[in-house]
């Protein structure tokens, strides 16, 4: 594991794998530029990036009716792409997962849910641009709730590994899981599909401090096959020894 910074690393990460040799990307509180904070986008989730290396990061604000993801073109050039709530969704943008042919965009909502966003992928997907309402595109349709979900990453075309925050530990019978998610299908925006959920093991939770620990983004890095996962510390602790874990299978 390393130490994660609680201020520019302890709400997601990315693995970029365009340009060559670009460094992990990472997500916090410290990582927002101003200019966006002080237009009420206060929190940025858990980013993700193409395998063309298009970089996105999910932000919201605490009203309105509006989440926005915040696109960097390989060439390092930025943009913004806005999207307007659906009826009944809510206003949480906690994360990005970008689908393995780029084209579409998984994000999800806060609480205890049954189903995850699918988008066109913003400044990949050719139907969106930054002057348009983004509209999503379909939904997968969980076969079980799952609660707080910090970060999800596809694996390959139809699964993804999920960190929840779950602080209860009733839906699976651990807090803080590590879920997979297969799907019947590769996600497009023409249809919805379904997703099995499965709780695979719980987070590590190591820390010098006792109190209750926050699950945060994840990582699949398919080039090494590892996956990285933050989990901040209680307390006093998340100074000292939040952390980034890293799975490989084998």
């Amino acid at each position: 594991s390393d130490r994660a910074d609680p201020l520019t690393e302890s709400q997601g990460l990315a693995s970029v794998e365009v340009p060559a040799g670009s460094p992990n990307r990472y997500t916090g509180i410290g990582t927002i530029p101003l200019g966006l904070s002080v237009r009420g986008w206060n929190h940025v989730g858990d980013p993700d990036a193409s395998y063309d290396g298009h970089y996105v990061e999910p932000y919201q604000r605490d009203d309105g009716n509006t989440k926005m993801f915040r696109v960097q073109a390989p060439d390092g050039g930025w943009s913004e792409y806005v999207h307007t709530l659906s009826a009944g969704e809510a206003l949480n943008n906690s994360w990005s997962a970008i689908s393995p042919d780029g084209q579409w965009m998984l994000a999800g909502e806060w609480g205890t849910m049954n189903r995850l966003l699918v988008f066109p992928t913003p400044g990949v997907n050719p139907v969106t641009s930054p002057s348009a309402n983004l509209p999503q595109a379909a939904t997968v349709h969980l076969d079980h709730a799952v609660r707080d979900v910090q970060g999800c990453d596809f694996l390959d075309a139809t699964t993804l590994l999920c960190s929840s925050d779950d602080p209860e530990g009733a839906l699976f019978g651990i807090t803080k899981p590590l879920l997979r998610i297969d799907l019947s299908a590769p996600p497009t925006g023409s249809s919805d599909v379904t997703g099995h959920v499965t709780a695979l093991r719980q987070l590590p939770l190591r820390s010098a401090c006792s109190g209750s620990f926050e699950a945060e983004g994840v990582d699949y890095d398919r080039r090494t096959g590892t996956l990285r996962v933050i989990v901040v510390s209680p307390g006093f602790c998340v100074l000292t020894d939040s952390k980034t874990y890293r799975f490989t299978s084998g």
